[in-house]
C-alpha cells in the first residue's frame, strides 16, 4: 500500500515485530499484497516503484535484477514473514498482486508465490486472490492458466477507451482489449473482475470519457474503479505539463467527469462502495482494498513493498537488485519503519474509513472534529440520517470535496 513516509527507525536484520504489535494477529484480518516490479515500458503518468529490462542492466550489459528469478525471491519473504510473525498470525483471507506488471511473469510463477503463502500461513477457504493485468500481456490461454493456479480475481488496467487519450498516458493496448479480456476471463472462470479507468487525462473531452464508460459497462465486470489523474512530480507527463505541452488537469472538470461515472455506472447496476470503487453487490467489492481501508494487517512482499501489522509500518528497499541481495543474504529486505502512536492511528482510521460507504464512527472524533461534522451535515457533505446513528458518511457532494472533510474532521 503506498505511503508518503520517507524515513523511519531501522529494521532488524531478522525482521522482528514489536511484540505489542503481534499482540491479538490471529484475530485481525490478514493479506499479502505481492509487489512485482517489471514494466515493458514505462507510462508517462506513472510514479510507481517499477523497472523496464534497460533499467535493470549494469553498464557492462549483464541484468542486475530479472522477473526469471521473482518468483523464488518473493517466496523466500514470505517464509521470513513467517519467522518474523510467529505462531500466531491469522490465516490469509486477500492476496493482491500488483505492479509494475504481474503479468509479465508466467502464471505459474505467480502461482509459486501464492503457494507459498498458503503452505506458510494458510488460506482462508475462500480467500480472495487477485493479479493487476496489463490487456496486452494475457490471452485466454494465460487465464486459464492464472485460474488453475490459484487466483480468483483479476482487475485489468483499461484507463481509456479512446486511442488519443491512451497515447498522452503512453498506454499500449489496443482500444478493444480490455473488453475482450474480461470475456476471456469470464471464460477462464474467474467469477471476479475489475477494469481500472482514469478520467481527467489532457486533451480528454466529455465524449472521450463517455465512450470509455460505455465500454466498460458494456464489457460487463463486476467492479470499476475509477481515479482522476494525479499529474505527479518526476514523471514524463509532468514534465510535459511543466512545458506547457499538456494543459494540467482542471479541478471543476474532474469534478464533472466524476458524476459522469457516478451517474453511469449507477445506471448499470454499480453502488460506489469507496469513493473511487464501484461494485454490482457486496460480493463484488475489493476485500483486499477493504482490508486496507478498516485497518487489517498485511504483509507486503517485494521491493518498495509496504506492510502493516499492528500498528507497525515498514517499507522494503527500491530497487530490484538491492531487493535481491537482502533475500540472498538471509536478512530483512526492509528499508525503515515507524510505530503509528494513538493519535497517528486515529488519523489514519478517520481518513480511511470515511472513503468507505459506511464512514467512520463519529466517536472517533473529538470535540473539534464533531463541531465540523456538524458543519458538514449542514453544508450537504455529510449524510443527516448516518449522522443520527453516530456514523459519518459522505453524501455524493461529500465524495467530491473527501479530502477537505477530512481536514475538516481531523
Amino acid at each position: 500500500m503506498p505511503s508518503v513516509v520517507l524515513d523511519g527507525d531501522p529494521v532488524p536484520a531478522d525482521g522482528s515485530l514489536p511484540a505489542g504489535s503481534l499482540a491479538g494477529a490471529g484475530s485481525r484480518p490478514f493479506g499479502f499484497y505481492v509487489h512485482v516490479p517489471f514494466c515493458v515500458t514505462r507510462c508517462g503518468y506513472c510514479d510507481f516503484n517499477t523497472y523496464t529490462a534497460a533499467e535493470l542492466r549494469s553498464r557492462d550489459g549483464g541484468a542486475v535484477a530479472s522477473p526469471a528469478t521473482y518468483a523464488d525471491q518473493a517466496a523466500a519473504e514470505v517464509r521470513f514473514a513467517r519467522r518474523a510473525m510467529g505462531a500466531g498470525a491469522a490465516r490469509v483471507r486477500t492476496v493482491f498482486f500488483g505492479g509494475g506488471t504481474p503479468t509479465l511473469l508466467p502464471p505459474e510463477d505467480l502461482g509459486r508465490v501464492l503457494a507459498a503463502i498458503d503452505a506458510e500461513f494458510g488460506l482462508e477457504a475462500d480467500a480472495e486472490v487477485t493479479t493487476e493485468a496489463n490487456p496486452e500481456t494475457v490471452d485466454r490461454d494465460y487465464l486459464l492458466r492464472l485460474r488453475d493456479a490459484g487466483f480468483t480475481r483479476v482487475s485489468f488496467g483499461m484507463q481509456s477507451a479512446r486511442p488519443g487519450v491512451l497515447r498522452i498516458l503512453d498506454r499500449t493496448h489496443t482500444p478493444g482489449r480490455p473488453e475482450l479480456c474480461v470475456a476471456w476471463a469470464r471464460e477462464a472462470g474467474f467469477d471476479h473482475v475489475n477494469l481500472d479507468l482514469i478520467y481527467g487525462t489532457p486533451g480528454e473531452t466529455d465524449a472521450d470519457w463517455k465512450e470509455s464508460l460505455d465500454a466498460a459497462v458494456g464489457a460487463d465486470p463486476d467492479h470499476v474503479s475509477a481515479y482522476s489523474l494525479i499529474v505527479e512530480d518526476g514523471t514524463r507527463l509532468a514534465a510535459r505539463v511543466r512545458r506547457g505541452e499538456l494543459a494540467a488537469p482542471d479541478d471543476d472538470t474532474m469534478a464533472d467527469r466524476y458524476l459522469m461515472a457516478d451517474d453511469a455506472l449507477g445506471a448499470a447496476g454499480y453502488t460506489a462502495y469507496e469513493v473511487s470503487n464501484w461494485a454490482r453487490g457486496a460480493g463484488a467489492r475489493s476485500r483486499h482494498n477493504l482490508l486496507y481501508w478498516t485497518g487489517g494487517d498485511w504483509w507486503g512482499v517485494g521491493p518498495g513493498a509496504h506492510s502493516h501489522v499492528g500498528g507497525v509500518r515498514w517499507w522494503n528497499v527500491k530497487h530490484p537488485a538491492a531487493y535481491a541481495a537482502r533475500i540472498a543474504d538471509g536478512v530483512s529486505p526492509g528499508h525503515a519503519r515507524e510505530v503509528l502512536g494513538d493519535a497517528d492511528r486515529r488519523f489514519e482510521r478517520i481518513l480511511l474509513e470515511l472513503r468507505i460507504a459506511e464512514g467512520c464512527p463519529l466517536d472517533l472524533l473529538d470535540g473539534p472534529g464533531r463541531a465540523a461534522a456538524e458543519r458538514a451535515v449542514a453544508d450537504g457533505l455529510l449524510d443527516p440520517s448516518a449522522h443520527a446513528r453516530g456514523r459519518a458518511v459522505l453524501t455524493r457532494r461529500g465524495r467530491l470535496l473527501a479530502d477537505a472533510v477530512v481536514r475538516d474532521l481531523t
